[in-house]
């Protein structure tokens, strides 16, 4: 493309266009999820808060530092505590890794459960990619959870604790997914063969 008045027009129509493409896929991505989102102003406020504290921080140091502090979604209320993994082998970069962790707060209480548990457990820790398949697990559940009052989300996470006390090791993420789908099919729930839990 050359570089004229024409071109740089036509570069600046597809960077608008990427855009805009972009934030109706998150737009959709978030109408489908189903648990509301902490409220934007209330989350950049938090961070605002966070930001006092010195970075990286590890959970236990921010948890005593703003663990009493309420997060409201809907008509729930959550402490910070509640959404934080109380250990020093959780460390955040940056106020936004610490946002990311509670802006979604029935993932967050599963992980914070697991991400606690593993603190027993020698050279064990839910990072990566199996932390990435754990919370798009939990959120998949969530989905019927909506219908079946969040009982996956706590039988799916008491067995990883399980496995994890009886083995020394978290499940893989294939793992969690097959005990997610037969959480699914034992409630009565079908599941399409494109689905993430199906495995």
């Amino acid at each position: 493309m050359p570089d004229d008045k024409r071109g740089r027009e036509k570069q600046a129509r597809n960077a608008n266009r990427r855009q805009r493409e972009h934030a109706i896929a998150a737009e959709l991505e978030q109408m489908d999820d189903p648990e509301p989102a902490i409220d934007e102003g209330e989350l950049a406020f938090f961070e605002t808060a966070l930001e006092e504290l010195e970075f990286p921080a590890t959970g236990t140091e921010i948890v005593s530092s703003l663990g009493h502090r309420e997060l409201d979604v809907g008509d729930e209320s959550y402490s910070v505590s509640e959404l934080v993994p109380t250990t020093d082998s959780e460390t955040f970069e940056d106020p936004t890794n610490v946002r990311v962790q509670v802006q979604r707060p029935t993932v967050a209480k599963a992980i914070k459960r697991i991400v606690e548990a593993t603190d027993a457990v020698p050279d064990t820790t839910l990072s990566g990619s199996k932390r990435t398949a754990y919370e798009k697990t939990f959120r998949k559940l969530l989905e019927i959870d909506a219908v079946y009052e969040d009982g996956g989300m706590n039988v799916v996470t008491d067995w990883v604790i399980s496995e994890l006390q009886e083995n020394g090791t978290l499940p893989g993420s294939r793992e969690i997914r097959r005990r997610a789908g037969k959480y699914c099919r034992d409630t009565g729930y079908e599941i399409r063969n494109d689905e993430w839990l199906d495995i």
